[in-house]
């Protein structure tokens, strides 16, 4: 019999999923997606092509990989792919990483001759049951699966590498990359003295679900076989789909010594923003260097499940770029330390 108490039990309960339903519909409506971020100016470019991806329901990875393959491809950029300034030895060197939604990976280091890392890494995680393939190996595989081998020390960075061996004095300086930073402070950019960096980009698609990836040619001038932590799991990248994703830039070996994108991530899962879990990667690189961090540049760029993003870095000057569906273009200044 449908009485009055039965009649009250239920409106309470048609009242409580109607309550459920509108939290859930709040709190979905709140995340940014899609949504890419990049490192560094020139991330601008690299987000158009990837927002080509993400604007169109596509994944994350594929976003990924297409939106890095225009930093690769830019002979103007002198720390990414075609045209990166080579090693002591005159050798462009190139090392890059991957990562999708599901923890899944892959990286090459110290790639020789192939113009696009990122899409041997991504071959290497999805046709191989390894993680990393170097040197050699890298480029036999890459050879093996239809690249093309080709010279990639342009005549600039050639010649470049030449004046750089009548001193061979090793002096890299923050923020090269950054061709606002070079505009506003010239005299802080002496001859011979060149910074590496990277291009690191993660998105987070309309499916809810992350990727990322990371590539550079490498610190400029570095000892032959170097590697930074582009190409390292954990240190350069690290994305997990329960919480977000995180990459870096600057002096990789400093980041590779405290898993730096790693580090972001779980700060992230015990509830910091990308911005405080950035932040707090940064000071913990500056506790363990003390004064010698004046003269190091590490930044951080973290994005959360929600589409928030936040960075920091060491050195002021760090830039990374926004793209989502209310601006493509957005250059975003890191806060620093310094």
């Amino acid at each position: 019999m449908y009485n009055r108490r039965k009649f009250i039990q239920t409106t309470a309960l048609s009242a409580a999923a109607v309550a459920l339903s509108k939290a859930c519909t709040i709190k979905n409506s709140g995340v940014n997606k899609p949504i890419v971020i990049a490192t560094w100016d020139f991330g601008v470019a690299a987000n158009t092509d990837a927002w080509k991806i993400l604007s169109k329901n596509g994944n994350a990875l594929d976003a990924v990989e297409n939106g890095v393959k225009v930093a690769e491809a830019d002979v103007k950029n002198q720390t990414v792919g075609y045209g990166g300034r080579p090693d002591r030895d005159g050798i462009v060197t190139l090392d890059a990483s991957i990562m999708d939604h599901n923890g899944n990976c892959g990286a090459v280091m110290a790639l020789q001759n192939i113009k696009h890392p990122i899409s041997v890494a991504r071959l290497v995680m999805e046709k191989t049951p390894h993680v990393i393939l170097a040197g050699d190996g890298a480029l036999q595989f890459a050879l093996e699966q239809g690249f093309k081998a080709e010279n990639l020390l342009t005549n600039l960075s050639k010649k470049e590498w030449k004046e750089w061996l009548k001193t061979a004095k090793y002096s890299p300086v923050s923020n090269i990359e950054n061709q606002s930073y070079q505009q506003a402070a010239p005299e802080k950019l002496p001859g011979n003295q060149y910074n590496h960096d990277t291009i690191g980009m993660l998105a987070l698609d309309a499916h809810g679900n992350l990727a990322g990836a990371c590539t550079t040619s490498g610190m400029a001038y570095k000892l032959h076989g170097r590697v930074g932590d582009s190409p390292v799991i954990g240190a350069g990248l690290y994305i997990d789909n329960e919480i977000g994703g995180a990459t870096s830039t600057g002096v990789g070996e400093e980041v590779v010594r405290n898993v730096g994108s790693f580090l972001v991530v779980e700060l992230m899962r015990q509830g910091y923003s990308p911005e405080e879990a950035c932040k707090e990667a940064v000071m913990r690189i500056i506790k363990k260097k003390k004064d010698s961090a004046k003269n190091l540049q590490v930044g951080f760029l973290a994005i959360n499940k929600n589409g928030d993003y936040g960075a920091y870095a060491i050195q002021e000057g760090f830039t990374f770029a926004v793209c989502d569906n209310q601006k493509q273009d957005l250059i975003v200044k890191g806060k620093s330390y310094y």
